[in-house]
């Protein structure tokens, strides 16, 4: 009989909880020799390079420390890190990824396409919020019961119809393609990375990025925080939207020059929705805080029980296809495009 492979999960029960269902926990369970965290505290980056040595997996999240050298050095036997979360570049550096990953072929699962999925639903259904305009309807109707009161204009361009701008065709401006598929609308998109071919198969039309601010009626912005988009949307682009266009940050906030942001939105002319700000929160003196046209969501667009379990279930799978040696991974983080991720 094959023995399982090891697994180091350090995860506290809390933190695996939050992306595993408990049908998946004892999937792992059986399918691995598991070894869990059993108190309230993730290791720090010694206490994991002093126990790794004997692990094929390494199963970490959100909270898990830096991986460095020192944890690669002992890490003799490794044959995935699974991440329970998204982004890896804060854990994994770029020495650390050609020194140790690509040569010995050791996997990286990471979860951003699960996470994708929350966030890709938060970006439509905020489209529609503020569309819709139905929280200040909402509000005043609380307030004073008026009914249908000029609070905010109710006949109006709603999403279908409209143009749709996707500022990149990263895995959740994908996600947002697949949601919207179905809706009478166009999609425009700006990526460079993107083909033609690549965007005729996903049914959007590929424009440069003053084209799709200029024609967009509604713009989704889910590039990743390269030094490449750090502060690429600025004055001029919020200036060539239309009067009454619509625009939802759930992303990262380092793209936009803030600043001009709110030069524009204190016109009136446009509506924004940012669920990411610098620094968040934003100041309590903050200009941004006090426009009638600008909703602040406080970074939650990547919630949700959907995405956070699917965490868990597709880690699930990518673990098993590697022990299996499968050549493709799900979810297996592409070392080539280090520099491109978020």
């Amino acid at each position: 009989m094959t023995a399982k492979a090891k697994v180091w999960c350090i995860l506290t029960k809390d933190g695996l909880d939050r992306v595993m269902r408990p049908e998946d926990q004892a999937k792992l369970k059986a399918e691995f020799d598991v070894t869990f965290n059993k108190t309230d505290k993730m290791p720090d980056t010694d206490a994991v390079a002093r126990k790794i040595k004997d692990y094929d997996i390494l199963l970490g999240g959100w909270g898990s420390p830096p991986l460095t050298e020192k944890v690669f050095a002992k890490a003799t036997n490794l044959k995935m890190y699974a991440h329970f979360a998204g982004t890896i570049k804060h854990l994994l550096s770029k020495e650390v990824v050609e020194q140790y990953l690509i040569p010995r072929n050791i996997v990286t699962y990471s979860a951003n396409e699960a996470i994708g999925y929350n966030v890709a639903e938060s970006a439509v259904g905020l489209m529609l919020m503020l569309g819709h305009q139905w929280v200040p309807f909402v509000n005043d109707f609380r307030a004073t019961g008026r009914w249908r009161a000029d609070v905010a204009p109710w006949n109006r361009l709603f999403l279908q119809g409209a143009t749709v701008g996707i500022v990149a065709a990263s895995k959740v401006g994908r996600h947002v393609m697949k949601l919207l598929s179905g809706w009478d609308l166009k999609m425009v998109c700006y990526d460079p990375y993107l083909s033609a071919a690549e965007a005729k198969k996903l049914g959007v039309r590929k424009v440069g990025l003053e084209t799709l601010f200029k024609t967009a009626d509604y713009i989704t912005v889910h590039t990743p925080t390269t030094p490449e988009t750090d502060g690429m949307i600025g004055e001029k682009h919020f200036k060539l939207m239309k009067d009454g266009a619509t625009i939802v940050n759930t992303a990262r906030p380092m793209v936009f020059d803030q600043d001009a942001l709110y030069r524009e939105a204190k016109t009136g002319r446009i509506y924004v929705c940012l669920d990411v700000t610098t620094p968040e929160p934003l100041n309590p003196d903050n200009p941004l805080r006090d426009l009638p046209n600008v909703y602040i969501t406080p970074h939650i667009s990547g919630a949700g029980h959907y995405g956070y379990f699917k965490i868990g279930e597709n880690g699930l799978k990518a673990m098993k296809q590697r022990m299996a040696g499968r050549k493709n991974v799900f979810g297996a983080v592409p070392y080539q495009h280090y520099d491109r991720l978020a």
